[in-house]
């Protein structure tokens, strides 16, 4: 992941699609100057922030779609 000084608290997320309204396992995105972060929603400001790279935020989409996180394998 990468590592940065950014202050994600002045960012605007945007909440996933794919989170519903009352299921509780919310995500949210924000990208900045090639750096993607991704955050627990229900905590907002004070979520810690994952960051990435585009890259690895893309290779990171890419298991997730090929469900290599999937821990019941």
């Amino acid at each position: 992941m990468a590592s940065t000084d950014t202050d994600w608290t002045q960012v605007e997320f945007t909440k996933s699609s794919y989170s519903g309204t009352d299921q509780g396992n919310c995500v949210e995105l924000a990208a900045l100057a090639g750096i993607v972060g991704l955050r627990d929603s229900k905590l907002g400001t004070a979520s810690p922030v994952l960051e990435f790279t585009e890259r690895q935020f893309h290779g990171f989409l890419a298991g997730v779609k090929a469900e290599a996180f999937d821990g019941r394998r």
